[in-house]
């Protein structure tokens, strides 16, 4: 039995390898689903992940192929609309995209941050060179608090959008948000260029001003 567990999380581990190299995320601020991958996928199964770090430890409970496939985060046919495509309390799954696979990326809590200043340069992770009709970035306005509330659209501000541009490993989106400290979501939409394919994530910081 654990010969065939073992040969099956190896299977899974090949093909959600191979699906997460077609699109992308962002990787600085990391978007939560991908920050949990680059801290546990070498070591996904260890007990001190549910210490050290309890909302991917949830995460991963919930369905570890949403870490696995960390850059099929995406919509089809959203037409712009993000709104409409994204209900409020859904915006860090992308409206429960892909069957609820990210759903546990919505759930509030003490998600781990990395230090920005108030002004930084963010970082998109486009693997397979989509480029974008344009990228949008929101940061949530201060007295918000994602320990405790699902995000909302009103909960954010837009900060920044590019035109188009081409994309490529380390894309970088300059943010700027005055006026905010301790723990924020900066939310991303990628809007790719190959396809009316559109992308959602929640990267966790907090402003040190």
């Amino acid at each position: 039995m654990l010969a065939v567990l073992g040969a099956s999380l190896a299977l899974l581990m090949t093909v959600a390898t191979g699906s997460a190299s077609a699109h992308g995320s962002v990787s600085d601020p990391p978007a939560r689903h991908y920050g949990c991958y680059q801290r546990w996928a070498q070591n996904w199964q260890a007990p001190e992940m549910a210490t050290q770090d309890p909302m991917c430890y949830q995460a991963w409970r919930s369905d570890p192929s949403a870490m696995w496939n960390w850059n099929g985060l995406l919509r089809d046919g959203v037409g712009g609309n993000h709104q409409a495509a994204v209900p409020d309390g859904q915006l860090c799954s992308g409206g429960l995209t892909q069957n609820g696979r990210y759903a546990a990326l919505d759930v509030p809590g003490a998600w781990k941050t990395v230090n920005k200043p108030n002004r930084f340069t963010l970082n998109l992770l486009d693997q397979s060179s989509h480029g974008a009709d344009y990228i949008r970035v929101y940061v949530t306005k201060q007295g918000f608090d994602p320990t405790t509330q699902r995000l909302r659209w009103s909960d954010l501000e837009l900060v920044s959008q590019t035109g188009r541009i081409p994309t490529g490993t380390t894309t970088p989106v300059t943010v700027n948000a005055p006026g905010r400290t301790g723990h924020h979501i900066v939310y991303t939409v990628w809007q790719a260029s190959h396809l009316d394919q559109s992308y959602y994530f929640c990267s966790d910081v907090n402003f040190t001003g």
